[in-house]
């Protein structure tokens, strides 16, 4: 996803400082993409530039530091992410994830290690069902869009959970067979 036309959506909100659009991609689309710094302020500055943002610097009361820069969308900001908007996707959905990218490999490893990985998984997308909740919560009677997305993001997040679940026990399982297979048994002759 272009991070130029994220923040262009973002700014259709409200106006927005940096820190601020990176908190609300984190906590609200961090199930379809992750994003830093050193992405967000280099868009700002090629979205100033080409005029679709203008920004005012302001200082907020009782902070210490430089000022703020707040974005805020123009015209032209609004017609170049409406034409972004009615074009097809650049590509398919793609799932990037490092644990799965490792998981196909698991076979040549330590099994009970791979087996400790998947309930960190399991862990880790448990607390992430709660937060997706909470999102889904909280946008469930706003904008029909977001709810959907929001609803996408805890659809796969379960799917995800019982997904690990059903490997870590047919690992296990193939593990049990492994140690529990009889001996070879030798044909004796008579």
């Amino acid at each position: 996803m272009s991070i130029k036309y994220a923040i262009l959506g973002l700014l259709h909100y409200k106006d927005m400082h940096g820190y601020q659009i990176k908190k609300h991609i984190e906590s609200n689309f961090g199930h379809m993409w992750s994003i830093n710094y050193g992405q967000i302020y280099p868009n700002l500055k090629e979205l100033l530039k080409e005029g679709f943002v203008q920004m005012r610097e302001f200082n907020q009361v009782g902070e210490k530091g430089p000022h703020r820069k707040l974005y805020s969308l123009t015209d032209a900001g609004r017609a170049a992410f409406s034409r972004w908007l009615a074009e097809a996707p650049e590509k398919n959905m793609i799932l990037r994830d490092p644990f799965l990218m490792r998981f196909v490999f698991y076979r040549f490893g330590d099994s009970e290690r791979s087996v400790e990985i998947i309930d960190d998984q399991v862990k880790l997308w448990t607390k992430m069902l709660a937060k997706r909740q909470e999102n889904l919560d909280h946008w469930r009677d706003h904008d029909l869009h977001v709810r959907l997305i929001a609803e996408l993001g805890l659809d796969l997040n379960r799917l995800l959970l019982e997904w690990l679940h059903r490997a870590k026990q047919e690992i296990a399982n193939a593990e049990n067979q492994k140690t529990v297979a009889p001996p070879a048994t030798r044909k004796i002759k008579r």
